[in-house]
């Protein structure tokens, strides 16, 4: 049997995207799958992936130089036939991995010289050149491994020219993961905001739209924040005496937020890296029977319209998204109409048994290749 290591020095060994889907498949389609993460939370094994820790990073500095060293010494010892790369910091990793003559695939999660144009602890003159650096060094490396996965169209057209093997898995969700337990008889005048907080994510309008709202309607909100001055600032805004912060939740948390819900916010802010991403929570709510309310970004808008499964809304404006939570809490009909039209989507077209697919074709290509 082959073996396969994920690598990882950033993502929690549960990430959704590299564990429960890649890992989890490639193990089931009969891979030894090793994720190699550095989460400080020790070895272990879990639906017949093997877990190997390199111990947690001490702050951003140690994750990029010596997380890094750790998860590649580890990937070495390992010894595996694909090693399968996770986040930009590991590029120079594998090409090492490729000097030892293995094969080498990179996961790009996020476009990353477009995502440096909003990095907040970054100055503003330093972003651009530093983009452009990053944007050559990354096609330099890519050109050199055997396979570039993007997780969305508009990150993998990034590589189409560099890339020897380019191929597109998109992160859509697991049909019948996050199925909704209650009928909407049942259901709360709530509204649900699920994953990583911060202010690009455009939570301060979406607690603001809270304070304008005719309905009675509350805020579900399930994440982390990224910034300690955000999660401040939100806290301090009218609209917060009726958000429920409930943190970090687990999936079955998830699963029982979405459930009590009537709608699904993802109005992210007009920044470079979000105009074309796939955000996966927009296609969770979405399998989960939620109606979504969203950012009105072109792509966004198609597939939102496309599937009549939601509102888009100006995510700047707090009164338009006040106007979407108020339509669907005060329309019943209309909310339960266009979730269930969003999970029909998924069922036949956004959803990870399609994607999975892609992703066993890419490794027997490559090993086929070797």
């Amino acid at each position: 049997m082959k073996q396969v290591a994920h690598l990882t020095s950033v993502h929690q060994r549960s990430d959704i995207r590299i564990f429960l889907k890649q890992c989890r498949s490639l193990a089931r389609s009969g891979y030894v799958v090793s994720l190699i993460v550095a989460d400080g939370k020790g070895n272990g094994e879990r639906d017949g992936v093997r877990i190997l820790d390199t111990g947690a990073s001490r702050g951003r500095l140690d994750r990029m130089l010596g997380a890094t060293r750790r998860v590649l010494a580890k990937a070495v010892e390992v010894d595996a036939d694909i090693y399968h790369i996770h986040d930009p910091e590991l590029l120079f990793a594998g090409l090492t991995l490729k000097r030892r003559g293995k094969i080498v695939i990179f996961d790009a999660h996020e476009d990353l010289p477009q995502q440096i144009l909003s990095k907040p602890y970054l100055y503003e003159w330093v972003r651009s050149p530093l983009s452009k650096v990053v944007t050559v060094v990354e096609a330099q490396i890519c050109r050199r491994l055997d396979a570039v996965v993007g997780a969305t169209p508009a990150i993998t057209k990034n590589f189409v020219r560099t890339a020897k093997t380019p191929v597109n898995i998109n992160n859509f969700p697991m049909i019948g993961e996050l199925d909704n337990r209650l009928s909407w008889t049942e259901k709360k005048n709530e509204v649900c905001y699920v994953g990583g907080i911060s202010a690009i994510r455009g939570i301060i309008p979406v607690v603001d739209s809270l304070a304008m709202c005719k309905s009675d309607a509350r805020l579900n909100l399930a994440g982390e924040f990224a910034e300690s001055a955000t999660k401040t600032r939100a806290e301090h805004r009218d609209g917060w005496t009726k958000v429920d912060a409930h943190g970090f939740v687990t999936r079955e948390g998830m699963r029982e937020l979405l459930s009590r819900s009537v709608a699904g916010i993802v109005t992210f802010l007009p920044e470079p890296n979000h105009v074309e991403a796939q955000p996966n929570k927009m296609f969770e709510y979405m399998s989960a029977g939620l109606p979504v309310i969203a950012s009105d970004f072109p792509l966004w808008r198609e597939i939102i319209e496309g599937a009549d499964c939601g509102l888009c809304v100006d995510p700047i404006d707090p009164a338009a998204i006040a106007g979407a939570i108020d339509r669907l809490v005060q329309d019943p009909a209309l909310a339960r109409r266009m979730g269930e039209n969003g999970r029909h989507a998924v069922e036949t077209k956004y959803n990870w048994g399609v994607e999975e697919q892609k992703l066993l074709d890419l490794y027997r290509k490559l090993l086929t290749r070797a």
